[in-house]
């Protein structure tokens, strides 16, 4: 109850310091910018892009309705916590190794770091500039609600806040502890909200995120001046709750398990994604069928009921009259594995895990597009700078999505995709090919993602493809020093094939 107040009372102080806002820019001279984030959730959880197990309307009503991007991706993480590494990116514009050093927690120090990792150290530095200042310089009105997982604070770098929480809705021991054994009653359910979790305070965080962004735009349609919303809901993280309606949309029969599922990863330990990993602590090992089909049917309630509030943000949207004149844009902070070859995490290089949804909506945007190129989830920063007619740093690294949407080019700026996790795991990623390296294990992996889009043949023993590795190699070593990436792989690279 008191939890209830404290957001009453915010709330109040919110809208009645509206009207006094500062000098800007009139929404008449430019558009205002609404950006929903979503939390660990994966490219493949959209019914409209083929995935008909899955129910999201006003997701797929947004695809209809703008341009979407098909290979969107993120460039990993020097820490467990994939989201922090990801979001300090995004927040920055800078490439993650750049980020890392604004972390200062970016070292072998880590006490989730696997034992004998390879070595590498991050300086630290401070960022020339974060986002919504950016946006504050452009003119804009800035709120931000929902998961904030960076060090800066968020009421030094907005105008205004809706309920704001760190880290991850907080997960109990009973959801570590569960079984999984069929037809044997479960001690935690998804609907109880004696869990807390998304539950905390007694109404579920995404409906709180989403009542608060509708009060926002009641109230914004009074401001002369255009807003940027940065809305960041906790779903579809675990603990993956959601009242018993959404649960009950998917029944295990209609659940399939993914076409890489294993019971275990044979390297999980050596790539730092072992049974110790918080996230892969979520089910048993092995994972049997029936875990992996529990936990999908869970995770696609929770995004079903994710699905519903950005319906009511829309709704709302569209009833203040400001959806003419706003750009929508939706993606997630990483993807997840859901069972995908034995992961429950996100900690690996596999496309469940690296690849995310993007969606963009607004003013001269493609309509029913889709945009096959790659690109990067922080390529949305510098997105709301070109919409926002504001300069783009030099510090900002990643570039806007914009040219692509309004049908300006039909290229990208990255002809491959970087990833990354602590020391532990390297990737590249082209059009044809996936190649991932992983030096504590001594091993490197080649996927044809042409032929074998669910990367379930490993190349890279055999030696007609090791021309093609090498040029991978040669490729990923360029993008390592564009990255500032600091560890030095060519000893591992080239061990590999010394001990054929």
């Amino acid at each position: 109850m008191k939890d209830i107040f404290k957001r009453l009372a915010l709330g109040m102080l919110l809208f009645a310091s509206l009207g006094s806002f500062g000098q800007g820019f009139s929404k008449s001279e430019k558009p205002n910018i609404l950006f929903i984030l979503a939390d660990d959730q994966t490219f493949e959880t959209l019914g409209a892009l083929n995935n008909p197990e899955i129910y999201t309307p006003n997701l797929d009503k947004l695809i209809k309705q703008g341009t979407c991007f098909t290979q969107a991706y993120i460039q990993g993480s020097w820490q467990p916590a994939v989201c922090v590494a990801s979001r300090a990116s995004l927040i920055t514009g800078s490439y993650v190794w750049k980020a890392a050093q604004y972390s200062g927690k970016a070292n072998n120090a880590d006490k989730n770091a696997p034992k004998n990792m390879p070595q590498y150290t991050v300086k630290r530095t401070t960022p020339a500039g974060y986002w919504p200042t950016y946006m504050k310089a452009a003119g804009y009105e800035t709120y931000m609600a929902g998961k904030w997982h960076i060090e800066k604070k968020p009421e030094t770098v907005f105008d205004h806040l809706g309920t704001v929480r760190g880290g991850m809705p907080s997960q109990s021991q009973e959801g570590y502890d569960r079984k999984f054994i069929e037809k044997t009653p479960d001690n935690w359910k998804p609907y109880d909200t004696s869990f807390g979790g998304h539950w905390q305070g007694g109404k579920h965080l995404s409906e709180v995120l989403c009542d608060e962004t509708i009060a926002f735009l009641n109230q914004s349609k009074k401001s002369k001046n255009p807003f940027f919303m940065y809305i960041a809901f906790s779903a579809p993280h675990d603990p993956r709750q959601s009242p018993k309606k959404y649960v009950d949309m998917y029944g295990l029969d209609k659940i399939s398990i993914p076409e890489s599922y294993m019971p275990s990863y044979p390297y999980c330990e050596e790539i730092g994604a072992g049974k110790s990993l918080r996230d892969e602590r979520l089910a048993p090992f092995p994972r049997s069928e029936y875990a992996v089909k529990v936990t999908r049917q869970e995770y696609y309630a929770i995004v079903s009921h994710l699905d519903d509030q950005i319906g009511r943000i829309m709704a709302a949207l569209k009833a203040t009259g400001q959806d003419k004149n706003t750009y929508i844009i939706f993606s997630a902070d990483n993807g997840l594995a859901v069972g995908d070859h034995g992961f429950m995490g996100k900690q690996n290089m596999y496309d469940r895990s690296m690849r995310i949804p993007l969606i963009m909506v607004g003013p001269h945007v493609k309509q029913n597009y889709k945009v096959d190129e790659f690109v990067y989830l922080q390529d949305i920063m510098p997105t709301a700078l070109d919409i926002g007619k504001a300069e783009k740093p030099a510090s900002v690294d990643f570039n806007s999505l914009l040219p692509l949407a309004t049908g300006q080019t039909t290229k990208s700026a990255y002809k491959a995709i970087y990833g990354t996790y602590m020391g532990t795991q390297r990737m590249i990623r082209t059009k044809q090919y996936k190649m991932m390296i992983y030096p504590k294990a001594n091993l490197v992996r080649l996927y044809n993602m042409e032929v074998d889009p669910f990367e379930m043949h490993d190349l890279a023993g055999d030696p007609a493809y090791k021309a093609v590795m090498d040029e991978l190699y040669a490729n990923f070593r360029q993008l390592q020093v564009e990255v500032q990436d600091p560890l030095d792989i060519s000893s591992y690279y080239n061990n590999y094939f010394s001990n054929k």
